[in-house]
């Protein structure tokens, strides 16, 4: 999980997220890594909008975010 997070933080890449929070409930996020700090990493959460710490070993899976063009007719 750490390989993905430092490749989404280097290549400056939105990513879904679903984490498990201290209270054990599992929500899905949209956040931007900004920096990797031993266990935990710092994102923008763009659900909270606002930077927040997350700990990597509650992280359960990583999928980019990939923005979907609207077709003009």
């Amino acid at each position: 999980m750490r390989e993905q997070l430092i490749k989404a933080m280097q290549r400056n890449q939105l990513i879904n997220m679903m984490y498990v929070s201290k209270n054990g409930s599992v929500t899905k996020r949209r956040v931007k890594v900004i920096k990797i700090i031993g266990n935990s990493f710092q994102a923008f959460c763009f659900t909270r909008h606002s930077k927040r710490t997350f700990i990597i070993n509650n992280v359960l899976a990583i999928v980019p975010f990939v923005p979907k063009e609207r077709e003009i007719v």
